[in-house]
This record gives C-alpha cells, sequence and structure tokens, in this order.
C-alpha cells in the first residue's frame, strides 16, 4: 500500500524517544509466528537497501520478525501500534534514543529525529497484525547534495532565464530608454526633428514618456515661434513711434528758428502723441506678461457680479449704454483680471463702434462646472476676413484711433490661464464674445472668513479681561 508523505516540522509535534519493547506476557500466534520466520531474510535484506528498521507485529503487538533483536518482545500499549491493529495506518516523527553521529563520507544521517510509519496487515477485511517502519530522515545537506544534479540543472536554468530577461529589458527599456535621452538632448540642442515620437516601440512607459518629450518639443517649437513672431511685432510697432517722436524732436531742433508757433506746435504735437503710443503699448505689454504668468487656482474666488457692476457703472459714466445681468456665481480670476478682460472688450466696442454703442453683457452657469460670459454690442461688427486674426498680438484696424492690437490677446491669454476659454462668436451684424470658465465654488473662502471671524473671537476674549484690568489699574482702582 503506497502513503503519500504527510509529516511537516512546522505543523506536527516531535514525540518523545519510543520505548523500548516489552518482554510478551503469551508466544505470539502461530499463524504470525511462521510468517515471520518466512519474512525474516526478506526484511535483513530490504533493510540493506533502505537502512531501515522494520518489524512486523502480530494481532497482539508482539514482534514476529525484526531486522533487530527484540524478536518476541511487545509492543502492546504504544498508541501507534494501538491504532494500525484497529486500522489506521500512522506517521509520527519521534527524537532518536541516541545522539547522531555522521561519519564523514559515510551514508548515516545526521538528524535528531526518527520517522516512524505503522500500517495494518489485513487479509480478507481482518488485521491479523502490522508493519512498523523507522528511517532517520536526511539532514539539510544531504537532501542538498542528493539533488545536487536537479538544482545545477535548476541553477543552470534561472542563469538562462535571467539571460533572457536582461535581453528583453534590454531591447524594452535599456534601448527605447537611450533613445528618449538622445531625443531630449535634441530637443536641448533646439533641433527642428527633436519632435519625432519614437521609431522603435518599447515598454508603454517609454513610449508615454517619448510621446511626453515630442510634445514638449513642440510645445517649445511654438513657443520659439511665439516669441520670434513677438519680438518681430514688438520691434515694428515701437519703430513706428519711436521714428516719428525721434523725426518731430529732430526738426524742432535743427529749424526751431525759423519755424512759427504753429508749426512747432504741430511737431511738438506729433513727438507727444508718438510718445503716448509708447506708453499704450508699454502698459499693454506689461498687462499681457502678467496674463501670461497667470496660473489657474493660485486665488481666491471671484464673484462674478460685483465685478461686472462695478464694470458697467464705470463705463456707463462715459456714456455707454451697458445692460449687465449676472447670477450669483463664482470664477476662478482674480478681481483685477476680471476687469482687465471686461473692461477690454468694452474698449473695443467704443473703438469700433462708438461710444454711443449698446452693449449687453450676460453671464449664467451653463452647467455645474461652467461659466459662460457673453458680450455682444450693436455696432458695425468685425469684417468676415479680420476674424480669423483678432487673437493675434498687434492685429488691430484701429491703429488711427489709439489702438495697439494687444487688448484682445491679453483676454485670451488670462482665460486661458483661468482654464477657459474665449471666442468670437459668428454673426451676420454686432460683435459677440464668448467667454467660458470654470466654475469656482465659495466654499473654501467661506471657510477662510468663518476661521478668521472665530481667531478673532478668540483674540477679543483674551484680551477683553486684560483691557478691563488696565482700564481699572489706570482709574487706580486696583
Amino acid at each position: 500500500m503506497t502513503r503519500t508523505p504527510g509529516l511537516d516540522l512546522a505543523d506536527d509535534p516531535v514525540l518523545p524517544a519510543p520505548p523500548e519493547p516489552t518482554p510478551a506476557a503469551s508466544p505470539p500466534a502461530v499463524l504470525a509466528g511462521r510468517a515471520g520466520e518466512a519474512l525474516a531474510p526478506v526484511l535483513h535484506e530490504a533493510q540493506q537497501v533502505t537502512l531501515a528498521s522494520i518489524r512486523v507485529l502480530d494481532p497482539y503487538g508482539i514482534i514476529v520478525a525484526t531486522t533487530g533483536g527484540d524478536l518476541g518482545r511487545s509492543f502492546d500499549g504504544l498508541a501507534e501500534v494501538e491504532r494500525a491493529l484497529h486500522g489506521d495506518p500512522v506517521s509520527l516523527m519521534r527524537w532518536r534514543e541516541r545522539p547522531a553521529t555522521i561519519v564523514p563520507g559515510g551514508i548515516s544521517r545526521g538528524a535528531n529525529l526518527r520517522v516512524f510509519v505503522t500500517v495494518p496487515i489485513v487479509e480478507e477485511d481482518r488485521v491479523v497484525g502490522a508493519l512498523m517502519l523507522s528511517r532517520t530522515p536526511r539532514d539539510v545537506m544531504q537532501a542538498i547534495w542528493g539533488k545536487r544534479y536537479q538544482l545545477a540543472a535548476l541553477a543552470l536554468l534561472l542563469l538562462v532565464t535571467g539571460l533572457v530577461l536582461a535581453i528583453l529589458v534590454s531591447r524594452l527599456v535599456a534601448r527605447p530608454l537611450d533613445t528618449v535621452v538622445a531625443q531630449a538632448r535634441r530637443v536641448a540642442a533646439g533641433e527642428s526633428d527633436a519632435s519625432a515620437p519614437l521609431a522603435r516601440r518599447g515598454t508603454r512607459e517609454i513610449v508615454e514618456l517619448s510621446a511626453a518629450v515630442s510634445r514638449m518639443a513642440e510645445t517649445l517649437a511654438r513657443r520659439a515661434d511665439y516669441i520670434r513672431s513677438f519680438a518681430a511685432h514688438v520691434s515694428h510697432e515701437f519703430k513706428t513711434p519711436l521714428a516719428g517722436a525721434k523725426g518731430a524732436i529732430e526738426l524742432i531742433e535743427d529749424h526751431a528758428a525759423t519755424m512759427s508757433a504753429p508749426e512747432r506746435a504741430h511737431f511738438l504735437e506729433v513727438a507727444a502723441g508718438s510718445l503716448d503710443r509708447l506708453d499704450r503699448l508699454v502698459r499693454r505689454l506689461v498687462d499681457l506678461a502678467r496674463a501670461d504668468m497667470m496660473r489657474p487656482g493660485g486665488t481666491e474666488p471671484t464673484e462674478l457680479a460685483t465685478v461686472l457692476r462695478r464694470v458697467a457703472e464705470r463705463y456707463r459714466a462715459h456714456g455707454l449704454a451697458v445692460t449687465a445681468q449676472s447670477d450669483a456665481i463664482f470664477v476662478p480670476v482674480p478681481q483685477e483680471g476680471l476687469d482687465v478682460m471686461l473692461s477690454t472688450l468694452l474698449d473695443n466696442v467704443v473703438q469700433h463702434a462708438g461710444a454711443g454703442a449698446e452693449v449687453t453683457i450676460t453671464a449664467t452657469a451653463s452647467s455645474e462646472d461652467q461659466v459662460a460670459i457673453t458680450v455682444a454690442d450693436d455696432g458695425p461688427g468685425i469684417p468676415r476676413d479680420n476674424r480669423p486674426h483678432v487673437f493675434e498680438p498687434f492685429f488691430t484696424t484701429a491703429r488711427e484711433a489709439g489702438g495697439t492690437g494687444l487688448g484682445l490677446p491679453i483676454v485670451h491669454a488670462i482665460a486661458t490661464a483661468a482654464g477657459g476659454t474665449v471666442s468670437l462668436v459668428d454673426s451676420e451684424r454686432s460683435a459677440v464674445f464668448a467667454i467660458d470658465l470654470p466654475r469656482a465654488w465659495e466654499t473654501a473662502r467661506s471657510q477662510r472668513r468663518d476661521e478668521a471671524a472665530r481667531s478673532a473671537a478668540v483674540a477679543r476674549w483674551r484680551l477683553g479681561p486684560l483691557a478691563l484690568v488696565r482700564r481699572l489699574a489706570g482709574r487706580g482702582l486696583l
């Protein structure tokens, strides 16, 4: 009968050393004794191969065949023998009777415990005896030595697996990563074709990193083109008023003595007008720079209705008919930035439609997270050919009226910095601008306001008794 090993040092107890067999109270069963005599040579041959101690017991636990010198003695009363004689096979561990002696180069085992296996001998569904085997298990070093070839094969397999993994990592990670590093260096060097993504695919992370570097390169390229174009426009816009002011001043210096008073006044007016335009350009450039440096989430929410009402009243005082309507909503734009956006759009109305134009400003919550602001006038509108260029820096059709072409780019920069957009709505007549901004909630601001009120109340409570003591001391009552 084959038994599956089921002993574990971590779970199964190690019992004390087995007791010595006791003298039998009666002779063994006759048939069992005859069977034991026949099996004795077989047991000794088996011991030469297995090095196990083997005993055959009759139905009463008396040893009828053994590889030792305890023939005829009894294991009656031993727990595992009793269970085996009742039909239950038993496997257990016991400490050795004597400490192990290791012989260098020998086959003896050095463990200090023995494994006992006792199985019933069954004939025609009747237990007629039991077979007891005991053997010292191999220690760790013997087990490792016995599996040396298998362990060597496993080590070789692990080595080959590690080599294959190293090759795969090199092809999927190291090489593509080197390519991404080289791509980043080309971006830093300003090469125009550095934004091309990886030609050789690697892992998902490497592909995403390469795509991010490509997007960064494209952003830097667009930014560089914008700066070059912006610098060219700035130099051109500054050159004209500078040339006008310089020429007028030079004419006055060279011909002041021969000029009439009206001529001198004219050239001084030209110089003053040129300097005024330079002043407007500088102020607008500063506003544009501030708008470009704005970052979303860096300011407290602004109540839209308050700023809208203040801007409308200011322009009504200058004769512009402004109708403003807004819900009680908040946007993540500083009050100054929101004022600049609305004022710039109203200045455009004054420049292009005249001071007598009518303007309607509507601000509503277009969704739970978005705010829509519409600024519409009743003027002649914007020619269709000019509409694609209205947000380009320095593009203006009112240069003679003092237009700088920087107003709408400033509006666009502020809206973009706040995470929103601004667009020109297509209409047959009049100009309609739509500003979409993310909606901000008043919760954080209210919490800060409540905390400040609580802190002030605590401070007043703490200072109240002290102030009372000082007042009484000053009156000489303390």
